[in-house]
């Protein structure tokens, strides 16, 4: 999945000579983020690693229990990751953002979304126990990084039976930018450019009202997931620039012309909030 390349940084000399000095420590997660000695990423707080992260495929294989799941009733959820080329059980896993594994859930309507965190067990696999509300197609996003391997992000799909018409259907978003309420915060979002152009940078700000009592969740002072509205692109992001002061920045580039669903997760005062905002994504002309 990553690819990274070391580069070498140029450092002028006192008789204005230069000189190639290797950056030997990276971000796993942030392969922007380079150092010249050991440490933690200053974006995402993962361990910096020595050299370039070969990139090594893996699958995961999801089980359900029950095998048909209903509306509404518990559902355990069984993955077990397995490497592409030999299709041997990965036992062990780095940590990432405080946990193994990260789980989201989103249905089809894009009216539900879940960021949780399945238990590894001695078997290997991780579960863990869901409620999808109704019946319906729901995308399953995991987040994990297995050790000597690369961070991975894939997607798996649960359908639940008894919804009516056909999977697969884009939900007709609009534009929602406004302002958004949550448990003891209120949002702000603004963007440069104002309306985002498909596969260009985008500057996301979030300003958050009120400042005080910002605290790092699951490592991050703040975690984003964008998903198109067709569900076909998803995107797990962490912020570029961000201080536990009001504004956190994103920089996102959106693949597609689409309209695109951005739940956003911060957390004051021992509270998680969870904001929403629906992007339109143009094309370049």
């Amino acid at each position: 999945m990553l690819s990274l390349i070391l580069l070498s940084a140029l450092l002028g000399s006192a008789q204005g000579e230069v000189e190639t000095r290797p950056l030997d420590y990276v971000c796993p997660m942030d392969p922007d983020v380079r150092a010249t000695a050991p440490g933690s990423c200053g974006r995402c707080g993962m361990k910096l690693v020595v050299g370039a992260i070969n990139s090594i495929e893996y699958e995961v294989d999801l089980k359900l229990r029950p095998s048909a799941p209903r509306a509404d009733r518990p559902v355990e959820l069984i993955f077990t990751v397995n490497e592409a080329s030999t299709g041997k059980p990965v036992r062990d896993f780095e940590v990432l953002h405080e946990r193994l594994f990260h789980l989201f859930v989103v249905s089809e309507s894009l009216d539900f979304f879940l960021h949780e965190h399945p238990l590894l067990g001695p078997d290997h696999r991780f579960r863990f126990r869901a409620r999808l509300p109704k019946a319906g197609m729901y995308r399953l996003l995991c987040d994990f990084y297995p050790k000597g391997g690369s961070p991975q992000f894939l997607e798996r799909t649960v359908v639940i039976p008894g919804a009516q018409g056909v999977f697969g259907t884009p939900r007709n978003l609009g534009s929602d930018l406004s302002e958004k309420s949550s448990v003891n915060m209120t949002v702000e979002l603004a963007m440069q450019p104002g309306h985002p152009i498909a596969g260009m940078k985008a500057l996301v700000f979030f300003r958050i009202k009120p400042a005080d009592g910002l605290e790092k969740y699951l490592g991050s002072w703040s975690h984003l997931l964008a998903v198109s509205d067709d569900l076909i692109d998803a995107m797990h992001a962490h912020p570029f620039l961000a201080d536990g002061g009001p504004q956190v920045q994103f920089n996102l580039i959106f693949p597609r012309a689409r309209t695109y669903r951005m739940w956003a997760q911060f957390q004051r005062q021992g509270v998680v909030n969870t904001v929403v905002f629906d992007v339109p994504v143009s094309e370049l002309k």
